[in-house]
């Protein structure tokens, strides 16, 4: 592999990661996926794709290998179009290179795109706990979590406070700030809703590549702030439903 291929897949690691732990509903399981699919990128021959794309496509096609033979009843998208709302909502590639990485033609891509549009607004309703200690922007994102059908469990600006509402509200979710300012820090606060009890949680910050190195315990659900209706959407569908079942 050239030097040039080797430096961009260095550089994509984060985001591959990111995509990876959401497909997958794990980091371990997500950063698995990843080393196995780097290993395979190696020792292949350059294709027609970035370095960065066909390491997704080299993950996509793993991930679907692991896919088949499990139960789809469960899940109102299909495989192809979660793959194909993590990579233009999550990761925000055009629907011309996620269709290339799932070698459709760019038409049946968009098709799939759209209808799946239209299916997650209407799935994986559930109670949201907002932690996030800017309060206009915590308004913001409790318009995002009603527009996109959910209802919110509560909105808890400090740390402490996060851990008393979880407790008295019972969340479906957690969409959590990682820094809280002088209020703590977000994962420090999930850290102790977990000791109690089990919810997915969604991490957000400005800074992703930070909490994807793959190095410590981090997030399996990273979402970069600002963002869209539709990225917390097919994030909290991965979330609720747990992923690829990666052994």
């Amino acid at each position: 592999m050239p030097d040039s291929q080797r430096s961009e897949l260095i550089r994509a690691l984060p985001y591959a990661r990111r995509y990876a732990r959401a497909l997958t509903g794990s980091q371990s399981r997500g950063d698995l996926l990843v080393a196995e699919s780097l290993r395979d990128l190696v020792t292949q021959v350059p294709g027609k794709l970035s370095a960065r794309l066909e390491l997704y496509r080299v993950i996509s096609r793993k991930a679907a290998f692991l896919e088949e033979g499990e139960d789809n009843r469960l899940h109102a998208l299909s495989f192809p179009q979660r793959i194909l709302l993590l990579l233009t909502a999550l990761e925000g590639l055009s629907s011309s290179q996620a269709a290339n990485i799932l070698e459709l033609d760019e038409d049946t891509a968009i098709a799939e795109i759209t209808s799946a549009h239209k299916t997650i607004r209407s799935v994986s309703q559930t109670s949201i706990l907002i932690i996030e200690d800017e309060p206009i922007i915590a308004m913001d994102i409790e318009d995002l979590i009603i527009h996109c059908g959910h209802t919110v469990a509560g909105i808890a600006h400090t740390q402490a406070d996060a851990i008393a509402l979880a407790r008295e509200t019972r969340p479906g979710l957690i969409l959590a700030d990682i820094n809280l300012g002088e209020g703590g820090n977000g994962m420090e606060a999930v850290a102790e809703i977990m000791k109690n009890m089990t919810v997915p949680v969604i991490f957000v910050t400005a800074y992703p590549e930070c909490l994807l190195t793959g190095n410590t315990v981090e997030p399996a659900f990273v979402i970069t702030k600002p963002f869209e209706p539709l990225t917390l959407a097919i994030a909290t569908y991965q979330a609720i439903t747990g992923g690829v079942p990666v052994p």
